[in-house]
Protein backbone atom coordinates (compact mmCIF):
# COMPACT_ATOMS: atom_id res chain seq x y z
CA UNK A 1 0.00 0.00 0.00
CA UNK A 2 1.50 3.34 -0.98
CA UNK A 3 1.19 6.55 1.02
CA UNK A 4 -1.72 7.84 -1.04
CA UNK A 5 -3.80 4.72 -0.36
CA UNK A 6 -2.94 4.84 3.33
CA UNK A 7 -4.02 8.46 3.62
CA UNK A 8 -7.14 7.79 1.54
CA UNK A 9 -8.21 4.90 3.78
CA UNK A 10 -7.64 7.05 6.85
CA UNK A 11 -9.75 9.90 5.44
CA UNK A 12 -12.60 7.67 4.28
CA UNK A 13 -12.80 5.81 7.58
CA UNK A 14 -12.43 2.24 8.76
CA UNK A 15 -15.62 0.99 7.12
CA UNK A 16 -14.56 2.15 3.66
CA UNK A 17 -11.08 0.70 4.20
CA UNK A 18 -12.59 -2.65 5.25
CA UNK A 19 -14.92 -2.64 2.23
CA UNK A 20 -11.92 -1.96 -0.02
CA UNK A 21 -10.33 -5.10 1.45
CA UNK A 22 -13.42 -7.13 0.53
CA UNK A 23 -15.45 -7.13 3.76
CA UNK A 24 -19.21 -7.23 3.07
CA UNK A 25 -21.22 -5.40 5.73
CA UNK A 26 -24.56 -5.96 4.04
CA UNK A 27 -27.41 -3.52 4.43
CA UNK A 28 -28.79 -2.06 7.67
CA UNK A 29 -31.10 -4.60 9.29
CA UNK A 30 -29.78 -7.63 7.42
CA UNK A 31 -28.43 -9.19 10.62
CA UNK A 32 -31.86 -8.71 12.19
CA UNK A 33 -33.64 -10.43 9.31
CA UNK A 34 -35.35 -7.25 8.12
CA UNK A 35 -35.90 -6.28 4.48
CA UNK A 36 -33.54 -3.85 2.77
CA UNK A 37 -36.29 -1.41 1.69
CA UNK A 38 -39.94 -0.68 2.19
CA UNK A 39 -42.22 -1.58 5.12
CA UNK A 40 -40.39 -3.39 7.90
CA UNK A 41 -36.96 -2.06 6.94
CA UNK A 42 -34.76 -0.21 9.42
CA UNK A 43 -35.68 3.47 9.65
CA UNK A 44 -32.97 5.85 8.51
CA UNK A 45 -31.52 8.63 10.64
CA UNK A 46 -33.38 11.49 8.91
CA UNK A 47 -36.81 10.07 9.66
CA UNK A 48 -35.89 9.14 13.22
CA UNK A 49 -34.48 12.61 13.89
CA UNK A 50 -37.53 14.24 12.32
CA UNK A 51 -39.87 12.18 14.49
CA UNK A 52 -38.01 13.15 17.67
CA UNK A 53 -38.06 16.81 16.56
CA UNK A 54 -41.83 16.71 15.99
CA UNK A 55 -42.40 15.11 19.39
CA UNK A 56 -40.04 17.54 21.15
CA UNK A 57 -41.63 20.61 19.57
CA UNK A 58 -45.09 19.33 20.47
CA UNK A 59 -44.04 18.77 24.08
CA UNK A 60 -42.40 22.18 24.16
CA UNK A 61 -45.58 23.87 22.93
CA UNK A 62 -47.64 22.04 25.56
CA UNK A 63 -45.16 22.93 28.31
CA UNK A 64 -45.06 26.58 27.32
CA UNK A 65 -48.75 27.03 26.60
CA UNK A 66 -50.41 24.94 29.29
CA UNK A 67 -47.97 24.44 32.14
CA UNK A 68 -45.44 27.25 32.50
CA UNK A 69 -47.36 30.07 30.87
CA UNK A 70 -44.99 32.90 30.12
CA UNK A 71 -42.13 31.55 32.26
CA UNK A 72 -39.84 30.31 29.49
CA UNK A 73 -37.06 29.41 31.95
CA UNK A 74 -39.01 26.41 33.30
CA UNK A 75 -40.17 25.20 29.90
CA UNK A 76 -37.10 23.01 29.29
CA UNK A 77 -37.58 20.75 32.29
CA UNK A 78 -41.30 20.40 31.66
CA UNK A 79 -40.63 19.66 27.99
CA UNK A 80 -38.29 16.82 28.93
CA UNK A 81 -40.76 15.43 31.46
CA UNK A 82 -43.61 15.54 28.93
CA UNK A 83 -41.39 13.96 26.26
CA UNK A 84 -40.51 11.07 28.58
CA UNK A 85 -44.15 10.55 29.58
CA UNK A 86 -45.32 10.77 25.95
CA UNK A 87 -42.71 8.27 24.80
CA UNK A 88 -43.39 5.76 27.56
CA UNK A 89 -47.16 5.89 27.12
CA UNK A 90 -47.34 5.86 23.33
CA UNK A 91 -44.47 3.51 22.49
CA UNK A 92 -45.59 1.22 25.29
CA UNK A 93 -49.17 1.01 24.00
CA UNK A 94 -49.27 1.53 20.23
CA UNK A 95 -45.58 1.29 19.32
CA UNK A 96 -45.06 4.84 18.09
CA UNK A 97 -45.15 8.45 19.19
CA UNK A 98 -47.13 11.07 17.23
CA UNK A 99 -43.94 12.14 15.43
CA UNK A 100 -43.08 8.56 14.50
CA UNK A 101 -46.63 7.99 13.21
CA UNK A 102 -46.53 11.14 11.09
CA UNK A 103 -43.25 10.01 9.50
CA UNK A 104 -44.30 6.36 9.15
CA UNK A 105 -42.18 4.70 11.84
CA UNK A 106 -42.82 2.12 14.54
CA UNK A 107 -40.71 0.77 17.42
CA UNK A 108 -40.69 -3.02 17.64
CA UNK A 109 -38.74 -5.65 19.50
CA UNK A 110 -35.75 -7.22 17.74
CA UNK A 111 -37.76 -10.42 17.39
CA UNK A 112 -40.64 -8.55 15.73
CA UNK A 113 -43.04 -8.33 18.68
CA UNK A 114 -44.01 -5.46 20.94
CA UNK A 115 -41.69 -4.04 23.57
CA UNK A 116 -42.51 -4.86 27.17
CA UNK A 117 -43.02 -2.03 29.68
CA UNK A 118 -39.57 -2.39 31.23
CA UNK A 119 -37.83 -2.20 27.87
CA UNK A 120 -39.91 0.83 26.87
CA UNK A 121 -38.92 2.64 30.06
CA UNK A 122 -35.24 1.71 29.59
CA UNK A 123 -35.31 2.87 25.97
CA UNK A 124 -36.99 6.16 26.85
CA UNK A 125 -34.65 6.98 29.75
CA UNK A 126 -31.62 6.30 27.55
CA UNK A 127 -33.15 8.42 24.76
CA UNK A 128 -33.66 11.29 27.23
CA UNK A 129 -29.95 11.11 28.10
CA UNK A 130 -29.24 11.92 24.39
CA UNK A 131 -25.73 10.37 24.19
CA UNK A 132 -26.98 6.77 23.73
CA UNK A 133 -29.20 7.98 20.90
CA UNK A 134 -26.30 9.42 18.90
CA UNK A 135 -24.07 6.33 19.13
CA UNK A 136 -25.10 3.89 16.38
CA UNK A 137 -24.32 0.32 15.48
CA UNK A 138 -23.84 -0.95 11.93
CA UNK A 139 -27.59 -1.42 11.52
CA UNK A 140 -28.14 2.29 12.22
CA UNK A 141 -29.75 1.63 15.61
CA UNK A 142 -28.96 3.97 18.47
CA UNK A 143 -27.45 2.56 21.63
CA UNK A 144 -30.79 3.16 23.38
CA UNK A 145 -32.48 0.83 20.89
CA UNK A 146 -29.70 -1.74 21.02
CA UNK A 147 -29.68 -1.96 24.82
CA UNK A 148 -33.47 -2.27 24.97
CA UNK A 149 -33.40 -4.81 22.10
CA UNK A 150 -35.63 -2.59 19.97
CA UNK A 151 -35.54 -1.46 16.36
CA UNK A 152 -37.33 1.38 14.60
CA UNK A 153 -38.85 0.26 11.32
CA UNK A 154 -40.80 1.85 8.52
CA UNK A 155 -44.52 1.13 8.36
Amino acid sequence: MDKRQAIGSWLSGPRAAAEDMGVDFGYPGQQLGLPQQGPGSVARFGRRFGAVAIDWIGCQLIAYGLITGRDASATGNWTLALFVILSILTVGTVGFTPGKRILGLRVISQDGGRLGPGRVVLRTVLLALVIPAIVWDRDGRGLHDRLSRAVQVRI
